[in-house]
This record gives structure tokens, C-alpha cells and sequence, in this order.
């Protein structure tokens, strides 16, 4: 029997031995403030693991975190800040971190609370990345109205593009529906603030966003493929407040955040009804000139937009896709990287831009900043786009038209809308995609850059005036801060 003296000495190995906690692979363990757990064994592994860790409240000072690789024994004294063996500290960027490497024969993870209280958090193990993480991709702007927002989340699944094949050659069907939704979608849940309440400086984790109370009212949530890159969540938020600046993040699975984006409602004034959710056009999400929805809806979908608008833009498409088959698609190559469903999907995109014209506000911060007429068929359109502020910083304004009631719309089969407003252009490389998916005899052209371009697209955005890709005044048709500068779908 050990002397009462070297009991002693043992007790906090003991201690650790009968309190570290084991962590499973796949397994998220969650910690309240109330919780003794301050270390915890990570398993062996023959290859990589990501250990991960993500705060679930909003707490200061940060506590740290410490591990190592050495081994999961535990008679092993907790990693800390100045003792242990192979120490590494996982740093933390808002709120959560990850730390990957090889542990043959496992290891501790402990926290150091750097003299915090109350700690609440999450800790995972996984051998297919970390399990806390921020993804890359971030949560799409739809458009808003003056009390709502349509949001799509980042995609999370594809689906197969159908490449018709001869001698069975046939193109997808002019009143397009959606593919078949996946069988086992992620948990994926919107979180919108105002921006003035500091959300993006709290905790960027799926535990505490979680918790917040979104600002808003969904009163739509669907699986929705707006385009050929896969499936997103589309959320349709009301009861928000006009002219405000919002902050949305999307998280999935709990774990994974995607944002922050930032949008702004428009004015109380603003009177362009969205539409969405249309199968034949996916892409359009956005306020267009339209009445005021019937039946007190608020907003248009294939359900209740006007039978003429509809039934024009599925007659255009379909009559397209015959001109197009008159060639002989599956037999005979018009180009090595392109056929003929490519030329079909862009002109629909196109089609779908020009039939709904979108609706918009200038940026409440230059209420003055759009143009007041179409260019001139001689004009470029990038003088128009530019403007120079206090110290001579150049601001991009949206290609913006004002448009009277008099005037004729853009689509002469929407019905009459009664009031001003302000027409967002097209981006000209909306055009130019079909340009270039279509085989020549189609006879589809678009208006050059440096002729007549301007007076019905937005000119040198994402492509320079003289062509360069990507290498306009913004190089994208809308950012992550809610900018628009010209409509692409």
C-alpha cells in the first residue's frame, strides 16, 4: 500500500482519470459553465483528426485552449500554457477554432479559462475536417421590398445536369420544373439582425447563433434550385423595418456557419411587389413593377403571377427551343466546349432578365446616385456609372434607370404599374453568355460595348468595357454588403 504522502501526490491524476471525459469521433459534446469537465482524452487515430472547439456564448475574457498528441493517458498532466508535452494552442477566431494533425496515441484537449466564468461551449472530434468550421461559400441576396428579404442559404447538394445524347436528343421542356429535391437534406436555419445590434461581432458559431432570436418572420422556407449549381434554402423573411440595415448568417447542421452578409430594406415608399419561386425562370428572386398581389398575398409566385406574363415567357422559350433543334444537336458539334443545352439554359437565364425587369433603390447613402435616361447609343455607359466623392474616392453607382408612368416597360406584357420607379439594368454579360453558348444561325446578338450597349445593360461592371474578364468597376454584379450594380441571374 502507497504511503499516505505519495496519495497525496497521485490524488490529481486520479482526479483526472475519474473526470476526463473520452471524446467520439462524429460526436459533438456540449459544456455549460456548470460543468467540472476543464480536459477531455482525444481518441488514437492512424490518420489525421480535426479537434474543434466553438464557443456558445458571448464571454470575456476568451479562454484558451490547449492540446497535444502525445497521449491520452490518464495519468497525463492537462496541456497548458507553460507545461506539458508537444503543446499547441488552438487559437480562436470568432469564437471557434480547429487544430488538425496525426495522434497515434491520442491525446488531451484542455481549456484554460484565462479567467473566465460561466463557460458554455463545444468541443468535436472528426477525421473528415473540422466539424466547427466557417464555410467558404456565403448565403446568397435575393432582393428585398420595404418589410422583406429573400435569402438563399450557400448550395449544399447538386444534382445532375442531363446532357441529352443522339440519337434520343431532347432539351429540357419550356415550362421547366424544379429536379428532384434530395432525400436527406442538412438542418439549415436563417438567423437575420439588424446590423446596428452588433450580431457579427459576437460569437461566429453555430451554438450561439442558434440561440439568438432571428429578427423577422419566415412565412416561406423551401428547397429551391435557382440555378445549374445545386440546391439551396430559400428563405422568404417579412415584418422587417423599412430603410434598415440587416445582418444574416446561415447555419447548418449546427456547426457550420456561412456569412455574414449584410443587406438593407428598402423605403417605406417602395412599392415593387418580389417574385420568386418560378419553376420555368428558377433565377428570378427579386422586386419587380408589378400590381399589388391579389387575394392579399405579398408577394408573386407561379401560383398567382398574371396568366399573360406567364404563359409569353413559357411561348418564347418554347419557341426558341424548336429554332434551336432545327440543328442537328446530337450529331453534329458547333463548338468543342458548348451544345445546344447550354445555348437553351443561358437563353432562358437572358429571357427570364429581360421579362421581369427588376425594380430598385439607390444606396440610402447616395440617394441622388443613379442615371436620370438611358445612355446615349454612343456612350459607354461607365461615365454614367461613376462618381466622385469627398476627396476624390470614386464611387460605382447601379445601373440605374428612372422610369415614368408613361413610359412604355421593358416588357410590354407586364400589366401597368401606376408609379415611377427605378429600373435595374441587366448586366451585359448576362447577353454575352448566350452569345457565346449558341450556335451562329440563331441569329442572337447582343449590342456591343462601345456602341449601344448602355442604353439597355450595365456596361463594364464584371467584364471591362473592353472585354477583360472579371476586371470591371466591381468584377461581380453584387457583393457580400448588399451592393447591386446590375441584374444577373
Amino acid at each position: 500500500m502507497l504511503p499516505h504522502s505519495l496519495l497525496i501526490f497521485f490524488l490529481p491524476a486520479l482526479v483526472f482519470a475519474q473526470f476526463r471525459q473520452q471524446l467520439t469521433i462524429y460526436q459533438v459534446l456540449s459544456v455549460n459553465g456548470a460543468s467540472s469537465s476543464r480536459s477531455w482524452a482525444l481518441p488514437q487515430s492512424e490518420g489525421a483528426l480535426s479537434v474543434s472547439v466553438a464557443l456558445c456564448s458571448s464571454i470575456s475574457p476568451v479562454p484558451r485552449f490547449f492540446l497535444t498528441n502525445s497521449s491520452n493517458s490518464n495519468n497525463l498532466d492537462d496541456p497548458g500554457p507553460s507545461f506539458g508535452v508537444d503543446v499547441f494552442e488552438m487559437s480562436l477566431q470568432f469564437g471557434q477554432g480547429n487544430w488538425t494533425g496525426s495522434f497515434p496515441n491520442g491525446g488531451v484537449l484542455a481549456v484554460d479559462s484565462n479567467g473566465a466564468s460561466g463557460i458554455s461551449l463545444e468541443v468535436a472530434v472528426s477525421d473528415r475536417g473540422p466539424i466547427h468550421r466557417s464555410l467558404n461559400d456565403l448565403p446568397f441576396f435575393g432582393d428585398t421590398s420595404s418589410n422583406q428579404a429573400l435569402i438563399f442559404s450557400p448550395v449544399f447538394d447538386t444534382f445532375d445536369l442531363a446532357s441529352p445524347e443522339f440519337p434520343n436528343y431532347k432539351l429540357p421542356a419550356a415550362n421547366l420544373s424544379q429536379p428532384s429535391p434530395p432525400s436527406n437534406p442538412p438542418n439549415i436555419s436563417l438567423v437575420i439582425s439588424a446590423t446596428s445590434d452588433g450580431l457579427e461581432n459576437e460569437p461566429r458559431t453555430g451554438c450561439f447563433l442558434s440561440s439568438q432570436r432571428s429578427t423577422g418572420a419566415t412565412s416561406n422556407e423551401t428547397l429551391w434550385a435557382k440555378d445549374d449549381l445545386g440546391w439551396r434554402k430559400q428563405w422568404l423573411s417579412e415584418g422587417l423595418t423599412p430603410s434598415t440595415n440587416y445582418t444574416a448568417f446561415v447555419v447548418q447542421d449546427r456547426t457550420k456557419i456561412s456569412g455574414p452578409i449584410y443587406f438593407a430594406t428598402k423605403s417605406a415608399a417602395f412599392n415593387c411587389p418580389l417574385v420568386h419561386s418560378l419553376p420555368y425562370c428558377p433565377g428570378v428572386a427579386y422586386s419587380v413593377p408589378l400590381p399589388a398581389p391579389p387575394n392579399g398575398d405579398t408577394t408573386y409566385t407561379a401560383t398567382n403571377l398574371p396568366n399573360k406574363v406567364t404563359n409569353t415567357v413559357i411561348s418564347y422559350m418554347a419557341n426558341f427551343t424548336t429554332v434551336l433543334t432545327t440543328f442537328a444537336c446530337g450529331r453534329d458539334w458547333y463548338s468543342p466546349l458548348v451544345g445546344c443545352d447550354d445555348c437553351q439554359r443561358e437563353y432562358r437565364k437572358w429571357l427570364c432578365s429581360i421579362s421581369f425587369t427588376r425594380c430598385a433603390e439607390p444606396s440610402p447613402e447616395n440617394p441622388d446616385a443613379f442615371t436620370s435616361m438611358p445612355a446615349a447609343p454612343t456612350e459607354t455607359g461607365l461615365a454614367a456609372s461613376i462618381v466622385t466623392g469627398a476627396g476624390g474616392a470614386q464611387k460605382v453607382l447601379s445601373a440605374l434607370i428612372a422610369v415614368q408612368t408613361q413610359d412604355t416597360a421593358r416588357n410590354e406584357n407586364l400589366p401597368a404599374f401606376d408609379s415611377p420607379y427605378l429600373q435595374l439594368q441587366p448586366c451585359l454579360e448576362q447577353c454575352n453568355q448566350v452569345d457565346r453558348a449558341c450556335p451562329p444561325f440563331v441569329g442572337f446578338k447582343c449590342p456591343t460595348n462601345n456602341f449601344n450597349a448602355a442604353a439597355s445593360y450595365g456596361v463594364g461592371y464584371i467584364d471591362s468595357a473592353d472585354g477583360d474578364k472579371a476586371k470591371g468597376l466591381t468584377g461581380v454584379a453584387q457583393d457580400k454588403y448588399g451592393n447591386v450594380w446590375c441584374q444577373m441571374i
